[in-house]
């Protein structure tokens, strides 16, 4: 079977216009993401400041990421204390829901901890950089 000359010629502009509408879609795929229209995602914003001075050092994150999920609630307590301020509550799972504080890290103040419970249940945390 013979090919013609223009046949490898039309394969590679048929791979690059794929290539093409892929990265576009990509990219409206991104900016449709709600992180992409706004630093802050909603209810991620403070409710009630509870303490101003609160930060979280090197060694209480330490310590906290120690403690598994499903603990006490005043374990972790103990360890990262007083929160800077308390996001709003959210469902994660239905029929329970969760209260979230947050504690700008000491060594990294651009970047926040969150702290999940559920109860009197420690239920997880995450990084929120600001």
């Amino acid at each position: 079977m013979e090919y013609s000359k223009s046949e490898p010629s039309i394969s590679k502009q048929l791979v690059a216009g794929g290539a093409v509408l892929l990265a576009f879609g990509l990219l409206l795929d991104l900016h449709s993401l709600p992180s992409f229209l706004s630093k802050k995602s909603a209810g991620e914003s403070c409710q009630a400041v509870v303490q101003a001075q609160a930060k979280l050092s090197r060694q209480q994150l330490a310590r906290l990421l120690t403690v598994p999920e499903g603990d006490k609630k005043q374990k972790v307590q103990e360890i990262v204390k007083e929160p800077y301020c308390k996001l709003a509550d959210l469902q994660v799972r239905a029929g329970a829901t969760a209260q979230r504080e947050a504690y700008p890290l000491e060594f990294e103040p651009q970047t926040w901890l969150v702290i999940l419970y559920e109860g009197e249940q420690y239920a997880g945390y995450r990084f929120n950089v600001r």
